[in-house]
């Protein structure tokens, strides 16, 4: 007869086609029906915390929702660091975990629902007559609140027969979140007169655009309202017309760009969190500026928004191209915005009746868009000799797979891939430790993004520092990802990001150097093809490696041997900041 475990693994499969994990006592019967009893794809890792990680780049790349395990105690409470990131980015995943048996803690147990709390993830805990519903209400709290939940099996439950698994009920979940209220109405037809009337008009949009599906509908309002675009960080590619688009905002933006955006006279926000990166630490926006915010969130996330709708941003960004479209709507539209019910073309002149004298050319073709979002070039050594990360990060861009999918640790480093490598959608670039601070998930990130993206090349970008922390998982990533799957490690044998904040503050500088670490022959050992960069030349072997058929070429690591004495832009910022 089917055990507690099997209830759990044969429910979840019907949900989860992607499991990642370590196996230990706690789990060792679920991973048993995992394997033997569904269709669920199980990928070890070698840590338990690529676990998480790799569960959560699964679902930002893909949009599926996917599951980590692993055992009790040790094995739980490696999972944290990266169960906390999860829970700051939102993203949606179960971890099934081994835990304390119902008679009570043993020596070895802690308390698992308490640490789980403690980072923001609730714990539901399996019985032996309710597993299978259990599992399905765990799945529903993650879709529905969008985030991560632990789904715990009592050591002493784990095996036993619990009967034929029953029919669970497909997890409900919420309808996209419609504007509401006469107050959600009369802002919107006031966001709608203000980018009607608008000289400069500028639409900004984030991570929450695109899990919204907003890309056509923010698509269709910058052709109309001929607005410069950009996105945060977690959105970049959102919108679908690149020839009018300024990058991304903050400090990873160009400078150019960024002026630019300073100018608008009316700003809307849909789905960013207008976090202190993505505003340049309230510097973003002129205060003449009339700032307006689109967010699920239940208030307006910065004090320089004037306006705030809590609504869907693809549900209120049709609402705004319909009322724009309406023939009694007085004002102007420019471009084409076909392709959304009730919405239609325009010339780029006049349109609407009673309209005031208006600008016959929108904004954006007014300006330089391409020069404005242009970055700085580099050159190809620093001063000390070794490799300017800009110019390696210039040229690598050049050199890449076109079907790129970016996945990035955390560290000083952020900055080069962000700035300089652009991606086709924001699925196509994830974060994944920035949220909650963090740095060593990077490999197990390419673990997720490679089985959730079979037709893509996966590309890490991690420093040194990072690396290491999370090096048990290199093995994970190369074996996972194959010819598919790439690293750049941007090696500038220290901790650089404290080097540029306390290093310059005159602290020790001891705690923040690491030894030069060879990472083309960590790459090798694990069966990985390891090649040191210290000239832009040295790249050629990256042109090769592209034109070369992923069935048959190995994962290539590029050790760059970079400058620590080049400070990334946003770290300048930060550093600007904190003086």
């Amino acid at each position: 007869m089917p055990s507690v475990s099997a209830h759990v693994a044969l429910t979840l499969a019907q949900h989860v086609d992607a499991v990642f994990g370590v196996m230990g006592n706690g789990n060792a019967y679920f991973l048993d029906a995992l394997e033997t009893q569904t269709d669920a794809t199980f990928t070890a890792v070698r840590h338990e915390q690529g676990a998480v990680v790799a569960a959560d780049a699964h679902f930002r790349a893909s949009g599926r929702i996917a599951a980590g395990t692993s055992t009790y105690g040790a094995g739980f409470t490696n999972t944290i660091t990266a169960l906390a990131e999860a829970v700051q980015a939102h993203v949606p995943l179960v971890l099934v975990v081994g835990d304390e048996p119902t008679s009570g803690p043993r020596p070895w147990d802690v308390d698992q629902i308490a640490l789980a709390s403690a980072v923001g993830a609730r714990t539901y805990t399996v019985g032996r007559t309710d597993a299978a519903a259990t599992t399905v209400i765990a799945v529903e709290h993650a879709l529905t609140y969008r985030v991560p939940v632990v789904l715990a099996i009592p050591y002493d439950v784990a095996a036993l027969e619990a009967g034929a698994v029953p029919a669970a009920p497909a997890p409900r979940l919420p309808a996209p979140l419609a504007p509401r209220g006469d107050f959600a109405e009369g802002m919107l037809d006031e966001i709608a007169a203000a980018l009607r009337d608008a000289e400069r008009p500028f639409l900004l949009a984030g991570r929450g655009a695109w899990l919204a599906g907003a890309g056509e509908a923010l698509g269709a309002l910058a052709a109309q309202t001929g607005a410069l675009t950009a996105s945060s960080a977690l959105g970049r590619g959102i919108f679908p017309d690149a020839r009018y688009d300024l990058g991304v905002t903050g400090g990873f933006g160009a400078e150019g760009a960024m002026e630019l955006v300073r100018t608008a006279d009316v700003a809307v926000v849909f789905g960013a969190s207008l976090n202190q990166f993505t505003m340049r630490f309230g510097d973003l926006f002129a205060p003449g500026t009339r700032v307006f915010q689109i967010d699920t969130a239940p208030a307006a996330t910065h004090a320089h928004v004037g306006g705030f709708v809590r609504a869907d941003a693809r549900l209120a960004a049709e609402a705004l191209v319909a009322r724009l479209s309406s023939p009694s709507s007085p004002g102007h539209t420019f471009g084409d915005a076909t392709g959304l019910a009730g919405a239609t073309p325009a010339s780029g002149g006049v349109s609407g009746a009673g309209s005031a004298a208006v600008p016959t050319r929108p904004w954006r073709e007014t300006v330089d868009v391409a020069a404005a979002r242009a970055y700085e070039p580099g050159d190809e050594l620093a001063p000390d000799g070794r490799l300017d990360p800009r110019s390696a990060a210039r040229r690598i861009a050049e050199l890449l797979p076109d079907d790129r999918v970016v996945v990035s640790d955390g560290g000083h480093f952020i900055g080069w891939a962000n700035m300089y490598w652009p991606v086709a959608a924001p699925d196509r670039m994830m974060m994944i430790g920035t949220a909650f601070q963090s740095i060593g998930q990077g490999w197990p990130s390419v673990v997720g993004a490679a089985l959730a993206r079979r037709d893509a090349t996966i590309v890490l970008t991690s420093g040194d520092g990072g690396g290491l922390m999370a090096i048990a998982d290199l093995e994970s990533a190369v074996r996972a990802a194959g010819g598919r799957g790439m690293a750049v490690v941007w090696n500038d044998a220290a901790y650089g990001a404290e080097v540029n904040l306390y290093g310059l503050k005159g602290l020790a500088e001891g705690p923040m150097r690491i030894p030069e670490v060879d990472f083309a022959a960590f790459g090798a050992a694990v069966g990985a093809e390891g090649v040191v960069v210290r000239t832009l030349g040295d790249l050629d072997r990256l042109a090769a490696w592209a034109e070369e058929d992923p069935a048959t070429r190995r994962f290539l690591v590029l050790d760059l041997r970079i400058s620590g004495d080049v400070i990334a832009p946003y770290q300048q910022e930060i550093i600007r900041v904190n003086s």
